[in-house]
């Protein structure tokens, strides 16, 4: 007898977590506030639930309301968020994407991070082809060749060309930029804020990385950086656009 309201309320509790969680995810990374109409509007619930779910929010300080009545996400989802990066080691995300890059290229693929003006290749996965690009994680490139280099430097401002171009169109295809017998393209991935995490890299030597092979993997490169940014919590929608934007008729 007693077990029935036992599972009502643990279903109404469910239910009630369910819903705050779909006030916090009607905020969009372009919303500074909502109004109560707004967050009804794109939640679908009455404004009286939001109104009874947004108080236990509000003293979670997962929500704040600002003088005009409207609300904004509060400070402890900047401290989840925090936990969260903390938690996620970045290899754990790069490393499966990485790999799946290089299966279906059968080319070598890095990530290379700034450092001042160089870059460091922090993660590798090798080629299957015997003879294949060499570069060590720990190892020290220039910043501005190569095409790991140019989108590094294009994502952190750099002006001029090839920079603008690169900003306009997420990547870079080098032929011979830095090593006259190797060949690359490159595409950025981003964390939380739009904020540069590195460049991912697709290369190998230029005797068989020709600039029709470098077209065709584009996209997929694009796609693997666009799946690295969303896994690192950010909106790779730019990204997505530019992957189909690409020639893969070569």
């Amino acid at each position: 007898m007693t077990e029935a309201p036992t599972k009502l309320a643990s279903t109404e509790g469910v239910a009630a977590l369910d819903r705050a969680i779909a006030i916090l995810d009607a905020f969009a990374t372009a919303d500074r506030s909502l109004s109560l109409a707004e967050i009804a509007a794109r939640t679908g619930l009455y404004k009286s639930t939001i109104l009874r779910l947004a108080n236990s929010l509000l003293r979670g300080q997962l929500l704040e309301r600002l003088d005009d009545g409207r609300y904004r996400v509060g400070p402890a989802t900047f401290r989840l968020g925090a936990l969260y990066q903390r938690s996620v080691v970045a290899a754990d995300i790069l490393l499966p994407i990485m790999r799946d890059l290089a299966d279906r290229s059968w080319e070598s693929v890095a990530f290379y991070v700034r450092s001042g003006d160089v870059r460091t290749c922090l993660y590798r996965v090798e080629s299957k082809h015997p003879i294949r690009y060499t570069i060590r994680e720990g190892d020290v490139l220039p910043l501005f060749s190569g095409s790991g280099g140019r989108v590094l430097a294009a994502f952190s401002g750099q002006q001029g060309e090839p920079y603008d171009t690169i900003r306009a169109t997420y990547h870079f295809l080098s032929l011979g930029d830095r090593d006259p017998e190797t060949a690359g393209v490159s595409a950025p991935v981003f964390g939380p804020g739009r904020t540069l995490l590195g460049a991912l890299t697709l290369a190998g030597p230029s005797t068989r990385v020709d600039a029709a092979f470098l077209q065709r993997m584009t996209r997929p490169l694009l796609e693997a950086a666009a799946r690295a940014t969303r896994a690192f919590g950010e909106d790779a929608s730019a990204l997505e656009l530019a992957s189909l934007k690409t020639d893969t008729s070569s």
